[in-house]
């Protein structure tokens, strides 16, 4: 039920994004969703795609420093308050975020996707499913 995203450390300098998404889509590799923060000397650039391993690959064989990361990955009802009742759930029971992103692309209209990457993540599952929460399945995060 985990979700396996690419982190890509990228120097700050102009076209290295370009590069990866570049790179990517001549090897058929499509993006579901992403994530970058920056500092004055790098970025890092978490993403979800639909072949991660290959992906991993690819980006290592054109220099570039990729790892691969479990997270979880959530459906939720894009309305006012459902996220506050995830983080809600998580801050009961001491599970600390260490970061979050949302994208689009369900199959289900009016439903919000949301990434999540905590310590515990066997510990959050399982607390999430039996909270209600709809753990997204890997093949819907990676869906094309």
């Amino acid at each position: 039920m985990l979700i396996k995203q690419l982190t890509v450390f990228l120097e700050n300098e102009s076209g290295r994004l370009a590069e990866v998404t570049r790179v990517l889509g001549n090897a058929g590799i499509n993006i579901s969703a992403l994530s970058i923060a920056d500092t004055t000397e790098y970025g890092i650039l978490r993403l979800i795609v639909n072949d991660p391993d290959g992906a991993a690959a690819i980006l290592k064989k054109d220099g570039f420093s990729v790892g691969t990361t479990e997270v979880i990955g959530i459906t939720i009802d894009d309305t006012p308050g459902s996220l506050s009742r995830v983080l809600d759930i998580l801050e009961m029971n001491n599970i600390s975020i260490e970061y979050m992103y949302a994208f689009t692309g369900s199959s289900w209209a009016g439903m919000a996707n949301v990434v999540i990457k905590v310590e515990d993540l066997k510990k959050a599952v399982d607390i999430l499913m039996n909270s209600g929460i709809n753990i997204m399945p890997p093949d819907e995060a990676y869906r094309t």
